[in-house]
């Protein structure tokens, strides 16, 4: 495929018929212009092409886009693209082109788009569709089709038919298309339902709930339901790809710890990069000074035995790797609901054996590499070079299980304290570790080496 300079070069020299193009190709083009000429780009499209073009969530830029657009022009394609994608530029939009635009849009369409902007963010509600089929329950087989038939195009998806009661409009059946194209076209709707109630969720439900939902069962669509079970939107696996991707992103960039960014790396400014990650820099760098603390209260012994300072890299290293490897695990874990916070005695146990089984292992690995160099004269580590092995191997230890017992129990706490369990970041759980790492360091050489090197 053609990278983005070429495709916009392409494009922009109209030696293509934009007509013609697909629409993700027309949009990776224009993200690698500016957005004065994504904006050009944009006009010179079929107005069909151009609300297809702003209805893809990859569209880089679209308030800025929007801003150099004619108003008129902005509200005709705004009021053509789908409810929720229109919901989903609003929130980015700024004053005063935010009011203007919405009050230009139609009534209808601007009380549906104020409704989904009402919604708590990251809410199934905020991401839910309300262009979707819904049909009563007193139709016939025959008569869905053919109304299916006559929506069709205004309409997100008709993959899922949704039958309520004609009465209390309450969410019955969800229908598969293909068993209504299978079914008898004389016989009721609901003869076409599968044998199970619909998935649904409420719209102040989580949207990962949603995207549980679609995963777990394999369908195509959620319905989004309020307490009496009217039926007020539908989450689609498409928009609930979306959200998987912003909430991995957001959850990679945490943990490698640093502030989620919202925007591609390459169009955040300077200032906004240096405040997403300054702040936990500096964060981590003043935890970090807690290991110069905890040296100095060593030096002692480091002036007694100049030969431990040569495996403190070795062991601080070991412990923040340790931890950081089951800091990702239960992350993940919590996330996909593998684990839930009841758990945590169950993790803790699980960790315990798995922590000093790997700080064992490591610990004659040390041990070995100890003994081999001294044998082979590669350096002298002194007359007690025997007890320094030990030392060291009994160290690892320690400090690797307490850095997966603490890397697991991190993501409990915070989840416990309403924090998103991703900013356990791996630099943090490495920083806390390591001061604590130290200590244990200490501790075990002041224990085995008392009388010989301190």
């Amino acid at each position: 495929m053609q990278n983005a300079s070429e495709a916009g070069d392409k494009l922009g020299n109209g030696t293509t018929d934009l007509s013609l193009e697909r629409a993700p190709d027309i949009v990776e083009a224009m993200n690698a212009l500016e957005p004065d000429k994504a904006a050009a780009m944009l006009r010179s499209l079929p107005a069909e092409k151009a609300i297809e073009v702003l209805d893809l969530p990859g569209l880089a830029n679209t308030c800025e886009i929007l801003a150099e657009l004619p108003e008129e022009t902005a509200i005709a394609l705004l009021s053509g693209v789908s409810d929720d994608r229109a919901a989903d530029i609003f929130k980015e939009l700024s004053e005063p082109l935010r009011t203007t635009l919405l009050n230009g849009l139609n009534p209808e369409t601007r009380t549906v788009i104020s409704g989904l902007l009402a919604y708590p963010e990251r809410s199934a509600g905020s991401i839910m569709t309300t262009e979707f089929v819904s049909v009563p329950s007193t139709w016939t087989i025959a008569e869905v089709l053919h109304h299916i038939r006559m929506v069709e195009r205004t309409r997100e998806t008709v993959y899922s038919i949704f039958v309520v009661d004609p009465t209390t409009k309450t969410l019955i059946q969800a229908v598969p298309l293909r068993r209504l194209i299978s079914g008898d076209p004389h016989a009721n709707v609901l003869t076409a339902a599968p044998a199970r109630r619909p998935l649904m969720v409420s719209p102040e439900a989580d949207r990962m709930e949603a995207a549980r939902l679609i995963s777990r069962y394999d369908v195509l669509a959620v319905a989004v339901v309020d307490g009496p079970g009217h039926l007020l939107g539908i989450v689609t696996v498409d928009d609930v790809i979306d959200a998987i991707v912003q909430e991995s992103t957001e959850d990679a960039q945490k943990f490698g710890g640093m502030e989620a960014i919202d925007e591609p790396y390459l169009r955040i400014s300077f200032v906004e990069m240096i405040r997403k990650r300054g702040g936990w820099l500096c964060a981590l760098f003043l935890s970090e000074m807690l290991t110069a603390t905890a040296m100095q209260s060593y030096q002692s012994e480091l002036e007694k035995a100049i030969v431990l300072t040569l495996f403190i890299p070795l062991i601080m290293s070991s412990g923040g790797n340790s931890g950081s490897q089951a800091t990702s695990l239960l992350i993940r874990s919590l996330a996909l609901r593998e684990v839930r916070l009841r758990d945590w005695w169950r993790v803790a146990l699980r960790e315990l054996p798995t922590g000093m089984t790997l700080g064992a292992i490591l610990g004659v690995i040390g041990i070995v590499r100890i003994t081999l160099w001294q044998t082979l004269g590669l350096f002298d580590y002194g007359p007690h070079w025997g007890l320094v092995a030990v030392t060291v191997g009994a160290a690892l230890v320690g400090i690797v299980t307490f850095g997966s017992l603490s890397g697991s129990m991190l993501p409990f706490i915070l989840k416990r304290l309403g924090f998103d369990p991703a900013s356990a970041s791996a630099p943090f759980v490495a920083t806390l570790v390591d001061v604590t790492g130290l200590v244990i360091y200490f501790g075990v050489a002041a224990v085995i080496l008392r009388g010989t090197l301190l």
